[in-house]
């Protein structure tokens, strides 16, 4: 039976039935005082109940034995003392015997698997700071290396006339090892939300004015089609950052395009729990090896980036309870489509 028949039915029968309307809404989560007088309650119940039952047992078998005789007396006796006996291990006996059983369990499977965990998260942790810190050594330290050779060269030689070239390239490459540090501070710093009601269309006409300059320098064809005016509750600033990120990259691979066209789209679901916001691109794709690896701190496939852009990005939408992913084809373009639940529905985390 489906769930609309179901509450069909439910609806419709009478409220004397023997089937009751199932409820829309969780069970509200019990308290520890609750539980312990829920169960307090249920052992007092079988020790009453086995009392009832052992009093009815020993007058039945008093009796029977003034009346019928000892024989008679000892027979019901016996077939009703196994059955008292049964009762009392399974309503009385045995519920605490499984708590004590699996309270034992519990407390040994804790004092093995804690400190396998305990040393596997270490462990993953160290690792990933390791790769870390070698992301970061090897970012920062080809671009000092080439500064450090060329002011060694000015140096040698300070009156060469190529030494004002020597001095650009220096302060480039400085330059780099600046955003490199900005963008992974940014990255590794917990910032908090500043939480506010914003429109997305309003973030997304905000990110667009700020790429209007390189899409009329490039003469990029923009497709907007924004279908909602829904009220997220989010961090304005942040989400624009995100947006510019992903039209800078759509922008930046339709470089060589001879018919450069980005698309912009966001409307909400069919249940109306959550707005998505997508950018797709035109350009000559994304292969395999970097959809999967595009997420992670430092991984770029361009040579002035930091790779800490999508980094960034992700961070970001994860922090407002969303989700980003990248669809491409080599050849096909790219795409790229975020959602976030809206305030105050099942889909908001």
């Amino acid at each position: 039976m489906t769930r609309e028949r179901w509450d069909e039915d439910a609806a419709g029968a009478p409220q004397g039935g023997s089937r009751r309307p199932r409820r829309g809404r969780r069970r509200r989560e019990r308290t520890p005082e609750e539980r312990l007088l829920r169960e307090a309650r249920r052992r007092a119940g079988a020790r009453v109940g086995f009392t009832f039952h052992f009093v009815t047992y020993t007058s039945v078998c008093l009796f029977l034995l003034l009346v019928a005789g000892f024989r008679p007396a000892f027979i019901v006796a016996l077939g009703w003392g196994i059955g008292i006996a049964c009762h009392y291990f399974g309503a009385i006996v045995a519920p605490e015997m499984r708590r004590r059983i699996l309270d034992r369990e519990v407390q040994r499977q804790v004092a093995t698997d804690a400190p396998r965990e305990r040393r596997h998260l270490e462990d993953s942790h160290v690792r990933s700071l390791e790769d870390l810190s070698a992301q970061v050594a090897h970012e920062i330290r080809n671009p000092i290396t080439a500064a450090k050779s060329l002011v060694q060269q000015m140096g040698e030689d300070p009156g060469s006339p190529e030494n004002v070239g020597y001095a650009k390239v220096a302060l480039d490459e400085l330059d780099r090892v600046e955003r490199s540090v900005a963008h992974l501070l940014r990255y590794a710093r917990e910032e908090d939300l500043r939480l506010t009601e914003v429109r997305l269309d309003a973030v997304i006409d905000s990110a667009l004015e700020g790429v209007a300059e390189r899409v009329r320098e490039r003469g990029v064809r923009v497709s907007r089609d924004v279908r909602t005016d829904a009220v997220l509750r989010g961090d304005p600033e942040k989400l624009r950052r995100v947006l510019l990120n992903l039209l800078g990259n759509a922008l930046d691979a339709l470089a060589a395009e001879p018919d450069p066209v980005l698309e912009v789209a966001a409307g909400e679901n069919l249940a109306g729990t959550e707005c998505w916001v997508r950018v797709r691109d035109n350009g000559a794709g994304i292969d395999a090896d970097t959809l999967s690896q595009m997420w992670s701190p430092f991984y770029t496939s361009k040579e002035q980036g930091t790779g800490l852009g999508l980094a960034i990005s992700k961070k970001v939408v994860d922090a407002h309870g969303g989700a980003i992913e990248a669809t491409s084809r080599p050849g096909e373009g790219a795409e790229f489509t975020i959602t976030i639940p809206k305030p105050g529905r099942e889909g908001s985390r």
